[in-house]
């Protein structure tokens, strides 16, 4: 049976935090806060090479490290910025073959003191046996994010 190529699935998470929804929505379009959580050693084993954000609709990112002695460069463009509760962006990694790239959406919410972060990876169906994977890998870093002490501040110097 084949698959209808337009298919797309959902891959959903969602994370709690202790801050206010403007300090986690700043945390995805800041370089340096998102180098802290979302990619280098407190993460998995590799060096951040180089983070370039032109965070604004239609505004573009590379997000480049070094792993296993590879450069792996994760590309997208901003499909929709709505600060501080919607985030929407492509996501792939260059130099791969995939005929069109995922759309990663991030919907924040206030609850209590803090907010409650609610991260959906939509891609093609192809993908379906990675969704664990990719759930897994999703939530280690909204909990790398939420370990950060500067979390409360993404602008703060320490």
């Amino acid at each position: 049976m084949t698959q209808d190529p337009r298919r797309k699935i959902d891959v959903t998470v969602s994370r709690t935090f202790d801050v206010p929804p403007d300090r986690v929505f700043s945390a995805w379009l800041v370089p340096r806060m998102l180098g802290q959580w979302m990619f280098g050693s407190r993460v998995r084993d590799e060096n951040v090479v180089r983070l370039d954000l032109d965070p604004r609709v239609g505004g573009r990112f590379s997000l480049k490290v070094e792993r296993q002695g590879a450069l792996v460069d994760h590309v997208g463009r901003y499909l929709e910025i709505e600060h501080p509760t919607c985030l929407v962006f492509t996501w792939e990694i260059k130099g791969l073959p995939d005929d069109e790239p995922s759309v990663v959406s991030i919907d924040i919410a206030p609850k209590g003191n803090g907010c409650e972060l609610t991260l959906t990876h939509t891609m093609d169906a192809r993908w379906s046996e990675d969704t664990g994977r990719t759930s897994s890998a999703w939530a280690t870093l909204l909990d790398a994010l939420a370990e950060l002490p500067v979390a409360a501040n993404p602008f703060h110097d320490h």
